[in-house]
């Protein structure tokens, strides 16, 4: 039996097809960004592409987890 996605991955499904971007192009996006800190790229991904607050802040919070 598989464990439950968790924490924000648990987010990436709908994320995928809610906006047509596979998680790995969103992490590029983010890494490429000048912003670094974490409500900036939560706000930036939420102006310039459209994103939900939960989904912006899902993606945000894995990507800077892994730096």
């Amino acid at each position: 039996m598989t464990e439950p996605v968790k924490g924000p991955a648990s987010y990436f499904p709908s994320i995928e097809k809610k906006h047509g971007r596979p998680i790995a192009q969103w992490q590029e996006l983010i890494r490429a960004s000048p912003l670094t800190r974490h409500m900036e790229l939560v706000a930036w991904l939420k102006s310039e592409h459209g994103l939900g607050h939960g989904h912006a802040n899902a993606l945000v919070a894995h990507t800077l987890a892994k730096r």
